[in-house]
């Protein structure tokens, strides 16, 4: 092959176009992309000098797993803005009609993006650049090259206009976790506008690119649901980059348990613990942040967490896979009902909004206060009535514990005139369960107990992953930190507080008659209220 930076015309640089992804023998079985990553395209390194973008560890295996639409967890530098950059400027160079858009968290990252794509363009071939890529318009948001009708930009996320009106082939999102400073749902709406712009054709390619940055927002959102959105997943812990070495290597004796395991799962060595220590006295509670290890624990929860952070952790580790799941997926069994057990059937309604809350039903063994099942699911009254008529059904006519605030007691009213006999009673003799300023930081406290003293009653990933963004919030209340969700925290809770409660003091399905305290009302959220219940 000759080389590359030899003068090409419009016809071949199409005809390498339609090949960028293709493994070559006579390029040692490298992709054509790679090859002319190396050929053409030049980055300042470290010292100042400018070299050949020649693919590393983490670029390369990006590389191997890469999709049409991808998502990357990381740690910091590891080189793959670069090389993202680098990969869709041989795309927009060699594919005619092509859009490229790079979506940065700040405009001075944007900025600094376009410096380096403008080095690309300023080093290619003089004949390429006076040729058939000479630019008809450059700036700090793009460059034009008219004879291929192509374009790439760079604009930052604060820009609630990047995408609209276009048609992209090439949608780079970088820094998503920094993009809640626009407020996450800004955030979101402004990725759901981006990807709207992403064409169709077999041509477009996504990344979603980000170091985590807490737990919630939406690249927290976009990472979890990564399965039902056809995402790949990317992760990239901090000892792919080469560079993360300390110069005085830790001694062998001095390992702990943590650093030696990480050595032989890994592969690690002294260098690199030693660079990890240095690291951690460094950045502290940030380093497992900045520096990601494990594609669950990177995501550290803003504010202080209300429970305890390394319970949760060691039980997220050890979390059983569901034996089945029912009800479009929505509802996980980890321990299916056995006959003549008793369980509670705790209920977190919300209003059925598909952007709400979500409405979570927990089903909790009796006896041993074990977590057996969890729906959570955008649905409205009727619907969840049948649901939870279904699941306490099946699970030995289990006693259902709502929380009667707001939507609740629409619920109780459903579930109670459709003859269900076994639901809770709280302390003031009325259906359902009343979350107050007194009860909730009650049952939050019981809960925050049992995630110390025995989180192995728990299955659910999710339900952990709420309590590790559950927080004690700047007003003194705790709650969900923003972007985040609490449904399943405060289900379970209501759960385990009716169990505690029924335990100690055993009630009698039915055995009870209301009587009316206030006026008749429709359905909705005061039914409850207008009744007692009269043994």
């Amino acid at each position: 092959m000759n080389s590359v930076r030899e003068m090409l015309d419009q016809r071949e640089l199409v005809l390498l176009g339609k090949m960028l992804d293709r493994k070559h023998r006579r390029l040692g079985g490298r992709r054509l992309a790679d090859y002319l990553a190396e050929s053409l395209l030049r980055v300042r390194g470290k010292d100042g000098q400018t070299y050949p973008l020649k693919a590393n560890a983490v670029q390369r295996e990006f590389e191997r797993r890469r999709g049409r639409a991808n998502i990357i967890l990381k740690a910091r530098q590891m080189g793959l803005t670069t090389w993202i950059a680098g990969r869709f400027l041989l795309k927009t160079i060699t594919q005619p009609g092509t859009l490229t858009l790079q979506v940065a968290h700040t405009q001075e990252s944007a900025e600094e993006i376009l410096r380096i794509v403008h080095r690309f363009v300023e080093h290619l071939p003089p004949g390429l650049k006076a040729g058939v890529l000479k630019t008809s318009k450059s700036s700090v948001r793009q460059i034009v090259f008219p004879k291929m009708d192509s374009e790439y930009r760079v604009v930052s996320a604060g820009d609630r206009n990047a995408g609209r009106g276009m048609t992209v082939q090439n949608l780079h999102c970088s820094e998503v976790s920094r993009w809640g400073n626009f407020r996450s749902g800004d955030a979101a709406e402004t990725l759901a506008g981006l990807r709207a712009a992403l064409s169709v054709g077999s041509r477009a390619e996504l990344v979603l690119e980000s170091t985590p940055n807490g737990m919630g927002g939406c690249f927290y959102d976009e990472w979890q649901r990564a399965d039902q959105t056809g995402l790949v997943r990317h992760f990239f812990p901090w000892w792919l980059e080469a560079g993360y070495r300390s110069a005085v290597p830790a001694e062998d004796e001095s390992l702990n348990d943590e650093e030696r395991e990480l050595m032989l799962k890994f592969g690690l060595d002294l260098a690199q613990i030693g660079y990890r220590r240095e690291m951690r006295a460094n950045q502290q509670q940030m380093a497992g942040q900045e520096y990601v290890e494990d594609a669950d624990t990177c995501f550290r929860a803003s504010g202080e967490p209300f429970f305890d952070l390394e319970a949760l952790e060691r039980r997220m580790k050890g979390v059983p896979k569901p034996c089945y799941l029912r009800y479009g997926r929505q509802f996980e069994v980890w321990l299916p009902p056995q006959s003549g057990n008793s369980y509670v059937v705790a209920v977190d309604p919300a209003g059925g909004g598909v952007e709400g809350d979500w409405s979570v039903i927990q089903v909790i063994d009796m006896h041993s206060g074990m977590q057996c099942a969890e729906y959570a699911g955008h649905v409205t009254g009727p619907e969840l009535a049948d649901l939870v008529w279904n699941i306490a059904s099946d699970y030995c006519r289990g006693w259902v514990a709502v929380e009667r605030n707001n939507h609740g007691g629409g619920l109780l009213w459903l579930m109670e005139g459709k003859g269900y006999r076994e639901i809770y009673c709280g302390p003031d003799r009325k259906m359902g369960f009343l979350t107050t300023s007194a009860s909730r930081p009650q049952i939050l406290a019981r809960m925050s107990k049992v995630v110390v003293e025995t989180s192995e009653l728990f299955m659910s990933k999710k339900l952990l992953a709420e309590c590790r963004s559950f927080v004690r919030l700047a007003n003194g209340n705790v709650g969900a930190r923003s972007g985040t969700h609490d449904d399943r925290v405060m289900s379970m809770a209501i759960g385990l507080a009716a169990r505690e409660d029924l335990v100690q003091k055993p009630q009698v399905p039915g055995a009870w008659r209301r009587e009316r305290i206030g006026p008749a009302s429709e359905f909705g959220a005061s039914v409850a209220d207008n009744y007692r219940l009269v043994g």
